[in-house]
């Protein structure tokens, strides 16, 4: 009964610890989705990690109220802690539908934009997309959009005649690979499209169980506000010792 009144002090402790971790998740996806940009168009699809960016400093405030609240014993206070935690709550919720909704998304995005990217291809180290593609061959382990034959179909290699891929597409175990295609087995054998789609529903996945487990946090939050106002307004006996306990 005694530890009744501070029980939401470490739970708003966490709550501050849950902010730092959901501001991380949602700067990793910023950071990650970056290198992969030029293979989607839809720039809504990074809602998810805006909206769990918000919500991880809105906790980091909730987290500070709480604190504040219950160490002062102020019912307002408290009643504005469990309110803010239901808003963010809610907001949770949102994040998550929105999750599966983009990671639904995700392939068809890929699907219509990689070959796009692949025909502005200009060669190593030259313009944005071209570092695109390098890196993500290089990142993904992969080779043209399904295989490495798919760069026959590219302006690029058209355009060099000197039938080979990028690099980027060489295996990094073989000494002095060229990219010629007289030597495939030295190259990647997997296409990009598919890992590419891959990682970007494993980034929305970690956002989507961010969202859900924290939504947990703060359904806790909710409960035990709940209940230490409902306390103070129906137990007479829990007003005096909270007076008693702030005039000692």
């Amino acid at each position: 009964f005694f530890g009744l009144p501070l029980t939401p002090v470490p739970l708003s402790l966490s709550l501050q610890a849950a902010a730092g971790i959901l501001c991380y998740i949602g700067a990793y996806v910023f950071i990650t989705y970056d290198d992969y940009d030029h293979f989607f168009e839809d720039v809504y699809t990074l809602i998810p990690a805006v909206v769990i960016i918000a919500v991880g400093t809105l906790l980091f405030i909730i987290g500070v109220i709480g604190c504040c609240a219950t160490i002062r014993e102020s019912s307002c206070g408290l009643a504005t802690f469990a309110a803010i935690l239901l808003l963010v709550f809610v907001t949770e919720c949102v994040v998550v539908v929105l999750g599966y909704i983009y990671r639904a998304k995700v392939e068809d995005e890929v699907n219509h934009s990689i070959q796009k990217v692949y025909n502005e291809y200009s060669g190593p180290n030259t313009d944005a997309p071209s570092r695109a593609i390098d890196y993500v061959q290089r990142q993904l382990h992969c080779c043209g959009i399904h295989n490495y034959s798919d760069w026959r179909n590219t302006r690029w290699f058209k355009e060099s005649k000197n039938n080979s891929v990028p690099v980027s597409c060489c295996q990094p175990n073989i000494n002095n690979c060229t990219g010629t295609l007289t030597r495939p087995a030295d190259l990647y054998q997997e296409g990009c499209e598919a890992l590419v789609v891959k990682k970007l529903k494993e980034i929305m996945m970690y956002v989507i169980w961010a969202a859900l487990t924290f939504a947990s946090i703060q359904m806790l939050g909710m409960l035990c506000a709940c209940v230490v106002l409902c306390r103070r307004s129906h137990d007479p006996a829990y007003e005096l010792l909270v007076t008693t306990n702030s005039y000692a």
